[in-house]
């Protein structure tokens, strides 16, 4: 896609008391900038007046940030290095919010000329011709970035142009600028160019770039095109694609003015504020349940079977809250199917035994070493109560739980699993010593509902289990049997 938008978003439409024409715009007092004057002074009033200069960007603020900052104010083109699902593309797209909100465009430019600064020869006639009395239109920020994401058979006429068939059959000479059908780049002309995943270009295509990073010229078959394009070129790659799929010429290393190396959120509050930001949640997944996926990615991550070189993406800790919420939403729907009718339904509130499904559905995101073939399963299963174990000692650390220990004596046992109402589960439990001080380190509160209760004393329980106080055992039927150590 050239220019990328939100689906069915509406072009906005410009105010009505800007300018109309170029006389008005000089009475209005309007001096042309280039984009990089733009985003220098744009960012340096958000730095002034203490606005957030990258919403929605995570875990950045004392590393990548500021190295984006001065490169931005340095205006220097720059290229973002690091491992899949560190939001290279997420940080690229919010360069776009920097630019002014409206700029003034010659009408019918495919190049969004400046009206006080043409680049075609057509377009200087226009502005001769017409004077002060030319119209001008608008341009939204929103419409002055682009992006392509780099493919082998991505072509120069992509990215730069090529000769326009249709306009030579008009009659036109092939020494003619009109007859050139302008590429991706060009077209962005005053705005934010991303190429995605550099590396992947072939090296002939990134030749190409070359001429637009230093002398902002373009060529195109026999033509030499003197355009002094104004833009921000942005590029993003995984150091591995170096040796991996391609990599990125040194000609063209050399002309990004900024190398940026991007990481994964470097504690666990980061983790969780991005789950917490990007997770689009369908039940309600209490604090205790997120952090064990938190702490689960972070292990993944750090795991001797994965390969480290490939990366664990970010999207592993959301798509696994993601999944857990589905799993509480089915069982809900589930239950309130059996339900006797007068009984409240089930609320979706997720477990910590929901996530026992992740392991499965989302192996697929994580590269394990050629050693461990047909142990993925296993390996993430044990990874995930390692996190539960984790959370577990950092939450309820020295609060006695003898009480829950109690509830098993003399062969008693506990149930619960996929399809075990929150209701049938604290019926079992009944009054415990302990749970009301369990519940609160667990952030449920003084007054939590019996689904959130029901969650709370099942993460108690598998706790209790993974630090081999209690006895577990799964029937055929899937249910989650908790009794004591025998």
């Amino acid at each position: 896609m050239y220019r990328v938008t939100a689906p069915n978003q509406a072009i906005p439409v410009p105010p009505a008391d800007l300018p109309g024409t170029l006389g008005q715009l000089r009475a209005a007092g309007h001096r042309y900038r280039t984009v990089k004057q733009e985003l220098r002074d744009n960012l340096l009033a958000r730095m002034r007046t203490g606005e957030d200069r990258f919403p929605g960007i995570v875990g950045y603020d004392d590393t990548v940030l500021p190295e984006v900052e001065r490169a931005l104010l340095a205006g220097h083109d720059m290229v973002l290095l690091g491992e899949r699902g560190q939001g290279k593309t997420r940080l690229i797209r919010s360069l776009g919010a920097l630019l002014d909100e409206w700029t003034p465009v010659i009408p019918g430019s495919v190049l969004n000329e400046h009206p006080m600064h043409p680049l075609t020869p057509a377009s200087h006639a226009q502005v001769a011709g017409a004077g002060d009395d030319l119209p001008i239109g608008w341009l939204h920020r929103s419409m002055r970035y682009g992006e392509k994401l780099a493919t082998p058979d991505t072509s120069v006429g992509d990215l730069i142009g090529d000769v326009d068939p249709i306009r030579i059959a008009q009659g036109r000479t092939l020494g003619d600028p009109e007859t050139i059908h302008f590429g991706l780049v060009p077209r962005t002309n005053r705005g934010v160019f991303a190429v995605n995943e550099l590396p992947d270009l072939a090296e002939r295509i990134q030749v190409a770039l070359l001429n637009v990073l230093e002398e902002r010229d373009i060529q195109v078959r026999g033509y030499q095109l003197r355009l002094p394009l104004d833009l921000l070129l942005v590029a993003s790659a995984n150091p591995e694609d170096y040796t991996n799929r391609g990599r990125i010429i040194t000609p063209l290393k050399d002309r990004f003015g900024a190398e940026i190396r991007t990481h994964y959120p470097v504690d666990l509050e980061l983790e969780l504020a991005l789950i917490r930001q990007e997770a689009d949640l369908v039940a309600e997944v209490p604090e205790h349940v997120l952090e064990v996926l938190a702490r689960f990615a972070r292990d993944v991550r750090e795991s001797p079977s994965v390969d480290p070189r490939s990366g664990v993406s970010a999207r592993f800790a959301i798509a696994a809250a993601e999944t857990v919420a589905a799993a509480a939403l089915r069982r809900a729907g589930l239950l309130a199917g059996s339900a006797p009718a007068g009984v409240r339904p089930e609320a979706a509130v997720a477990r910590v035994g929901d996530a026992v499904s992740v392991t499965s559905t989302l192996r697929g995101k994580v590269e394990f070493e050629s050693g461990e073939e047909g142990r993925e399963i296993e390996v993430l299963a044990h990874l995930l109560r390692t996190a539960t174990a984790e959370t577990f000692r950092t939450r309820l650390a020295g609060l006695d739980l003898s009480g829950f220990t109690a509830l098993v004596g003399e062969g008693a046992v506990i149930e619960t699993g996929e399809l075990v109402s929150s209701a049938e589960l604290l019926r079992q439990v009944g009054t415990v010593p302990g749970l009301a001080k369990a519940l609160d380190r667990l952030g449920l509160g003084d007054a939590p509902t019996p689904e959130q209760a029901a969650a709370g004393v099942e993460f108690v329980l598998e706790g209790l289990y993974l630090t081999r106080r209690l006895g577990k055992d799964v029937t055929e039927t899937g249910r989650t049997v908790y009794g004591g150590r025998g």
